[in-house]
């Protein structure tokens, strides 16, 4: 069950969290978190149309960088930073750090085509910073 659905349903308030906590530190203004080496969830689920939003919980700067051959064919590409594919996107970390969320911003996407999204963190993506998002219609 989604947490803001299960808010709607519930009417519930729990002070400064909201809904069926899923995450370590996830509150209704965002989905998934990114702590030292992870995303939590490691994998999220999202409907057709929905806004995903990665917030920066830990004191590193981290990315949200999709797999270019692991989105769904005819999804648009995703990453923070704004860059059109996964090799600008690792080119402009390496020019200076381009694409970082640093600790405490956000970074959000809305997915339009059903199916598996992965990405990664390009700076802690050899410490297995992956995740994925699943979205059905």
């Amino acid at each position: 069950m989604k947490r803001r659905a299960f808010l709607a349903g519930t009417g519930v308030a729990l002070g400064s969290l909201a809904g069926c906590v899923r995450t370590q530190g996830s509150t209704d203004q965002w989905d998934v978190t990114t702590t030292d080496s992870k995303f939590r969830p490691a994998r999220y689920e999202a409907s057709v149309g929905e806004t995903v939003v990665w917030h920066n919980t830990s004191q590193r700067s981290h990315t949200v960088t999709a797999y270019q051959d692991r989105i769904p064919d005819g999804a648009t590409y995703f990453a923070s930073g704004g860059f059109d594919s996964e090799q600008a996107a690792r080119d402009g970390w390496k020019r200076g750090l381009e694409g970082a969320i640093h600790p405490g911003e956000s970074f959000e996407h809305t997915f339009e085509t059903p199916g598996t999204y992965r990405y990664f963190c390009i700076p802690h993506e050899v410490m297995g910073m992956v995740g994925s998002v699943v979205v059905t219609k």
